[in-house]
């Protein structure tokens, strides 16, 4: 095989002017500020329309040596290397003028890094703005590893990305959709001894595809798979295969057309975004490439420790904490409510508290109330349901007739839970009761009057009022 220089070859700038420059960095931050910035490193101010080729692959496989031959005639636009330690750290961007096509050299598989975690969703990143994928391995038989990656990526683009890079067309009132199918697959195998795959069925892409399908492994998110390989006894590469296949994707355009500059800058800043934040090694699903836990919010309930099922940053578009699953009740965060079961039968969800009087009611004539009846639960939609002390004996439970009780999860940040309005009413009434007492003991009149009047508004319609009886008689 081709051999490479053991020094890191730093990229040149070619005479028109092409050369690479790092567009995300390994913690996933975007290294260019506006689209303006982006046009101008790139060098393609007056293109009307673009597609992207990303490669991917494990560390040490040529992927940087393999884009500078096919696109850019074997010039150094991208960095190379044979030190056992990855070349490339972050993206790496460049346009070929040639084929109107923005390159992408990213950071290896398998390569020693302290942020793999953050690594795996970059790489994802990348591949949902690409139009072109080229896998890249330089092995003698395509190993399990590719297929768990690329059908990995495949599901996770069209559980996360798909939805996201649809709303940001909608939301920016583009024309085309960004994605209708994801990307076109190309795999590029080099080997020394082994025959390639394919090899005497002549149908290579199809005994791919029946890999996928014998690993139980889907492929549905990318438009086309492709098989292209190179078997090198004596030195240099031939890729010759591999340049006619990415002319035929560029000119392909069934289900991906050429792209503004501005919506690839967009698209990517978009899903940078939204998909970012640390990311910890405890909480990750094992034997995944692209685990949940890249994509989703890393919220979890304070009670129940079941972790948020929304996307990350779904605050920002005001969506609040979700969780599948039901929650267990905690004293300390009195997560649990009742909810108006005449409304939750109507499908909709009414969340009463006890209070002390009706939202009617005067403040003082209703804490009158409170003393006489008890609490209140006032639904915004049907009123006052229930008062605990109705009736002077045989009163039901509330959540046995017009309420059913849930308990909520509890989400860090969030607005606490309503405390208990029923205690809440028994201290204010308390505290009106020292105040009626303190005054009591100076001046008795008033009290007695007070007293009189509170008898009053809370009696029934048919008593005579306390200041027309002047004589009590008694047995």
């Amino acid at each position: 095989m081709e051999s490479i220089s053991l020094s890191v070859t730093q990229p040149e700038g070619r005479a028109d002017g092409v050369r690479s420059f790092l567009l995300l960095n390994e913690h996933e931050h975007l290294q260019v500020s506006s689209e303006s910035e982006f046009v101008d490193r790139l060098g393609c101010g007056d293109v009307a329309g673009v597609k992207v080729l990303s490669i991917f692959g494990n560390t040490g496989d040529g992927k940087s040596h393999t884009l500078n031959h096919i696109l850019f005639d074997g010039k150094t636009v991208f960095n190379t290397s044979k030190s056992p330690r990855s070349c490339t750290v972050g993206v790496w961007a460049a346009y070929d003028p040639n084929l109107r096509l923005i390159a992408l050299d990213t950071e290896g598989l398998l390569g020693s890094t302290a942020n793999q975690n953050q690594r795996m969703r970059l790489l994802l990143k990348v591949m949902a703005v690409s139009d072109i994928v080229l896998y890249r391995t330089r092995a003698e038989r395509l190993h399990n590893d590719m297929f768990q990656f690329l059908s990995s990526a495949s599901g996770a683009y069209l559980k996360y990305f798909s939805p996201e890079l649809r709303a940001l067309s909608t939301r920016c009132g583009l024309d085309v959709p960004l994605s209708c199918l994801g990307p076109a697959v190309i795999v590029f195998q080099e080997t020394m001894y082994t025959q390639l795959l394919g090899h005497d069925s002549k149908v290579a892409d199809t005994d791919l595809q029946q890999r996928f399908h014998e690993l139980s492994l889907g492929t549905e998110a990318f438009s086309s798979l492709q098989y292209v390989g190179t078997q090198t006894i004596i030195p240099p590469t031939d890729y010759n295969g591999l340049v006619e296949a990415v002319k035929h994707e560029v000119r392909n355009t069934h289900t991906r057309f050429p792209r503004q500059l501005g919506i690839v800058f967009h698209a990517l800043e978009a899903l940078s975004e939204r998909f970012c934040g640390e990311l910890s090694d405890d909480k990750m699903t094992l034997y995944s490439f692209f685990p949940d836990e890249y994509f989703t919010c890393s919220a979890v309930c304070l009670s129940c420790n079941i972790r948020c099922k929304n996307g990350m940053n779904h605050l920002k578009d005001r969506v609040p904490h979700m969780a599948d699953g039901l929650c267990r009740y905690a004293h300390q965060f009195n997560n649990k409510v009742l909810i108006c079961k005449k409304c939750y039968e109507g499908g909709r969800e009414v969340i009463v508290v006890p209070k002390t009087s009706a939202s009617s009611d005067n403040p003082w004539f209703g804490l009158v109330q409170y003393a006489w009846s008890g609490y209140v639960l006032e639904c915004v939609s049907c009123g006052v349901i229930y008062r605990s002390r109705q009736y002077w004996m045989g009163n039901q439970d509330p959540e046995s007739v017009v309420v059913r009780s849930e308990v909520k999860h509890v989400w860090e940040g969030s607005d606490a839970f309503l405390t208990n309005q029923q205690n809440a009413a028994q201290r204010v009434l308390d505290g009106v009761n020292f105040v009626i007492q303190s005054v009591s003991e100076y001046s008795t009149g008033p009290s007695k009057a007070v007293t009189a009047w509170l008898t009053d508004q809370v009696a029934p319609p048919y008593w005579r009022p306390n200041t027309d009886i002047i004589v009590s008689m008694k047995n």
